[in-house]
C-alpha cells in the first residue's frame, strides 16, 4: 500500500467519522426538541395543564412589568432629585466666587486709596522743618 492509498484510508474515514457526528448531532436535538415539547408532569404524576402554566407566566408577567414601571418611576425622581441638588450646589459654588471676587475687588480699591493718599500727602517744606520737628515731638501740649 503507497502513502497516497493510506492519505486517501484516512481521508475517507475522517468523511465517515465527520458524518456519523453530523447524524448524532441532528438526533441529539430532534429527541431534546420531543422532550421538550412534551407536557410535563407534577411530582403526583398527573400532567400540568398548559393553561395553569401560561396562566403564572401572564402573571408573572405582568409581575416583572410593573416592578420595572414602578422602578423607572421612582428612578426618575431620583434622577430628577440628583440634578437640582447639582445644580443647587452649582449656585452656592457660583455665589460664593462672586463673593470672593467682590471681596478682592473691595481689597484693590482700598489698596489703590491708600496708595493714592500716599503719594499725595504733602512733605514738610524744608523750611517749616523746625516747626514740624516741634509738633511731632509732644502733640498733647
Amino acid at each position: 500500500m503507497s502513502f497516497e492509498d493510506q492519505v486517501n484510508g484516512v481521508g475517507q474515514e475522517l468523511d465517515e467519522l465527520a458524518e456519523a457526528l453530523q447524524d448524532f448531532r441532528l438526533s441529539v436535538h430532534g429527541w431534546s426538541e420531543a422532550v421538550y415539547s412534551r407536557p410535563r408532569s407534577s411530582q403526583s404524576g398527573t400532567a400540568v395543564a398548559p393553561a395553569r402554566r401560561r396562566s403564572w407566566r401572564l402573571a408573572a408577567g405582568w409581575a416583572l412589568g410593573c416592578v420595572l414601571v414602578a422602578g423607572s418611576l421612582s428612578g426618575g425622581g431620583l434622577y430628577e432629585h440628583r440634578q437640582q441638588q447639582m445644580r443647587i450646589a452649582a449656585e452656592r459654588v457660583a455665589e460664593q466666587q462672586r463673593l470672593a471676587a467682590q471681596e478682592m475687588a473691595r481689597q484693590e480699591e482700598e489698596d489703590l486709596l491708600a496708595k493714592v493718599d500716599s503719594d499725595v500727602s504733602r512733605q514738610v517744606p524744608s523750611a517749616m522743618e523746625p516747626l514740624a520737628q516741634l509738633m511731632t515731638g509732644d502733640v498733647s501740649q
